[in-house]
């Protein structure tokens, strides 16, 4: 398989607003943004997208796959992948949903290996510490169930910031952050 470019995006909402003075659903512009920058999958947070699904952009060349909360709900989060559509029909299996804030892809990479990729949005400061714990005991369980033969991404929006402080962080973070560690890039961290 070629070198694939990965990105990721906070797309705010995926919801079309009727009232929007728009001709393209907001599916087709982030495709559109997506082929221009020429990503191969992307991973999507805030899509606030209900339930799980998918959906293809026939003239922008990527299928959309998502995993949201109940329609019954309040669509707060929501994850999902965009992938360019050649792409999928080479994968073994969907992308699969964990919940409106994990996602995993298992992407076939040549010799019987796989690269597991792992679509995340982490709570933002503002919820409460269990909420925030929950999330980052669901992420430890999705990695370590990841076989350590396969690549790992962990792509996705994590509401922190993890600081300028390499040393004690040695093999963690690099030399060119910025600003202070929060209590959210020290739940990351760890």
């Amino acid at each position: 398989m070629k070198v694939l470019n990965l990105a990721s995006w906070n797309v705010r909402t995926l919801l079309d607003n009727n009232k929007a003075d728009r001709p393209e659903r907001r599916t087709a512009l982030v495709a559109r943004e997506l082929a221009r920058y020429n990503v191969d999958i992307a991973a999507l947070s805030e899509t606030r997208f209900a339930d799980k699904g998918q959906l293809t952009e026939p003239n922008g060349g990527y299928t959309f796959f998502w995993s949201g909360r109940s329609s019954g709900e309040r669509r707060e989060a929501g994850v999902g992948f965009a992938i360019k559509s050649h792409l999928v029909r080479k994968l073994d299996k969907l992308p699969q949903g964990i919940n409106d804030r994990l996602m995993t892809l298992q992407l076939p990479i040549g010799n019987k290996k796989c690269a597991t990729l792992i679509s995340a949005y982490a709570p933002t400061m503002t919820n409460p510490d269990d909420i925030k714990d929950k999330f980052y005991e669901e992420l430890d369980t999705l990695i370590t169930t990841v076989p350590q033969s396969e690549k790992l991404f962990v792509l996705g929006d994590f509401n922190a910031r993890v600081g300028t402080d390499h040393q004690t962080w040695d093999g963690i973070i690099g030399k060119h952050g910025i600003g202070k560690c929060n209590s959210n890039g020290l739940l990351l961290l760890k």
